[in-house]
């Protein structure tokens, strides 16, 4: 079981750990950016002695957001980031909005 969990969701879900809702509709940003910054930044810190669980409900488009800015966060330059993820975690992974 993790031991934080920040989740990307439209709609607050139960609540069985420590976590964070993060309201951030499915195909839309995120509604606090502010929020959204510390969370995954407390994850990331978090990660590095803990189990750490992000989630949204399909696992690619916000998650896949969420970790590429945790890659950034731990060092893979902005221009790589996207990338990085889409070869470790899902080439489906980041949602692009045009």
């Amino acid at each position: 079981m993790p031991t934080f969990a920040p989740y990307l969701l439209g709609h607050q879900p139960p609540l069985a750990w420590e976590s964070q809702w993060l309201k951030w509709p499915d195909f839309w940003l995120h509604s606090d950016r502010t929020a959204t910054a510390e969370a995954l930044h407390e994850a990331w810190e978090r990660a590095e002695t803990e189990r750490v669980e992000i989630a949204c409900n399909g696992g690619f488009g916000r998650n896949g957001t969420a970790l590429t800015c945790l890659a950034v966060l731990d060092g893979v330059p902005n221009g790589e980031a996207v990338t990085y993820i889409r070869e470790r975690y899902s080439r489906w992974a980041v949602q692009m909005l045009y």
